[in-house]
């Protein structure tokens, strides 16, 4: 047998021989030639020259029926068709140019660059691609419904992250019925309430309960008697709100003094009239919330009025001051602030192993263009590899479905899937808070620095009614 480099060698031989006919070769014949070059052999046709004139006929007649056996023989096989590539697929509804492009880009950005690196090194177990979509919703409901939508029957949809929390909660009826995993930032009801979404870490409720327990904890180191008064302030939204439903109760329990919270427009360019009725009811602390710049633009406001100097700002809910934005913008006004988050800022995360994907794409110079929360959307990617790779060993790849993605993730109670970025993860069948711990970082000299350990939160979430 001929192997098909021989078959095809052999056909352009054999060809050659066939087409070099004398100049004497008659008209007749070399058109039947072409006919055999082109596959065409009529035996009919074949019967009626066969008596003709011409040893030269003759000789090239069996040079070419010599050949033919030989060429169909060694026809290679019909090539069976390529394997089905295996993909799996993660759609960010995202925000690249609203409010919150402050979080998003930089996150988004690192999660798309682990995805990348990740398929390079051929995907999760080696062989299954991940799809990564991003829809720019500008912090929209009803963009990030339709694009819930348009994209809900991509091939192995298994998550949808959710960077909204008030478009969230929208396509949350949607994302279980559809069986879609569904990533959301903090809320707590999420957590009160097990099903398909399971948040990025600690629940925005549970932050604010460690927040009140640090600067109970500072009132008290400081020798002040009693305990100090709070002021909140954030958008007025579904976000904004969130924190409260259980921070309220917290207060209550803990004895501090809340003050009436104060809520802006999202987008606002001044927050000077919420900052002095802050002031004015005597606010020993100050929780602030909102995606950077939107608090060190808070912070610039306080240090115009000179309350910086007089009150303890907290960014509450994770997203600010960032190196790169707003305490590169507002150095002075920004200096001193505290900042509780459920992953590593500053040099501890820039210093991280993950960082180098980031300068593999970015450059050396990635953490002058981010924040941190780029590193925080690699841990997104850590726990979808996770995810999958537990779920593939359930069900195969053949078999895998929203249900068993969902099992997978639950399924990483206690591991270290962020490598240290985050607290352990607390996944389970009961839980769907990825971490329960935070850290305290301070703003110094232009620099995030920690100024606590990880910290345990407190349930807050239990202490509210969301049936109401």
């Amino acid at each position: 047998m001929h192997g098909q480099g021989d078959c095809k060698a052999a056909g352009r031989i054999e060809m050659k021989a066939a087409v070099s006919t004398p100049k004497q070769s008659s008209d007749w014949q070399k058109r039947w030639i072409k006919k055999v070059l082109k596959g065409g052999i009529f035996i009919e046709e074949v019967n009626k020259m066969r008596n003709r004139k011409g040893l030269l006929f003759g000789a090239i007649l069996l040079s070419i029926l010599v050949a033919l056996p030989v060429i169909s023989g060694c026809a290679p096989e019909e090539a069976a068709p390529p394997p089905e590539e295996k993909v799996v697929t993660y759609l960010s509804l995202a925000d690249y140019t609203g409010p919150i492009a402050g979080l998003n880009v930089p996150a988004d950005s690192g999660v798309s660059d682990f995805f990348k690196d990740l398929n390079e090194k051929g995907g999760i177990n080696g062989e299954i691609r991940v799809n990564f979509i991003g829809v720019d919703t500008r912090y929209d409901v009803a963009r990030g419904v339709s694009a819930y939508k348009r994209y809900r029957t991509e091939k192995n949809l298994l998550v949808v992250n959710c960077i909204s929390t008030p478009f969230g909660k929208a396509i949350a009826p949607m994302s279980e019925k559809d069986k879609v995993v569904q990533l959301a930032p903090g809320d707590g009801e999420f957590v009160a309430n097990p099903g398909w979404q399971i948040l990025w870490g600690v629940a925005f409720n549970n932050a604010f309960g460690a927040c009140i327990d640090f600067v109970v904890a500072d009132w008290k180191a400081k020798g002040n008697p009693g305990m100090p008064t709070i002021g909140y302030m954030s958008w007025d939204s579904a976000y904004g709100r969130e924190p409260l439903r259980g921070g309220n109760e917290y207060a209550e329990q803990v004895g501090v003094n809340l003050l009436q919270p104060e809520f802006f427009p999202v987008g606002a360019a001044d927050h000077t009239v919420w900052l002095q009725r802050i002031a004015q009811g005597g606010a020993d602390y100050c929780f602030i919330a909102g995606v950077d710049p939107t608090p060190s633009n808070i912070l610039r406001d306080a240090h115009k009025l000179g309350l910086t100097e007089t009150i303890q700002f907290v960014d509450s809910s994770f997203w600010g001051p960032a190196e790169a934005v707003g305490v590169k913008l507002h150095p002075e006004a920004t200096e001193g602030a505290w900042l509780c988050v459920f992953y590593l800022r500053g040099d501890e995360a820039w210093n991280h192993s993950l960082a180098e994907i980031g300068r593999k794409y970015r450059g050396e110079d990635v953490r002058n263009m981010f924040p941190a929360h780029y590193v925080v959307g690699m841990v997104w990617g850590l726990y979808y590899e996770a995810a999958v790779e537990a779920a593939v060993d359930d069900v195969g790849y053949d078999n895998l479905d929203g249900e068993a993605m969902l099992r997978g993730y639950l399924s990483l109670t206690g591991q270290d899937v962020s490598q240290g970025i985050e607290g352990p993860c607390t996944y389970s069948a009961t839980n769907r808070q990825g971490s329960d711990v935070v850290k305290f970082y301070q703003v110094e000299s232009g620099k995030v620095v920690p100024i606590s350990d990880w910290i345990k939160v407190p349930d807050c979430v239990a202490l509210h009614d969301f049936s109401e």
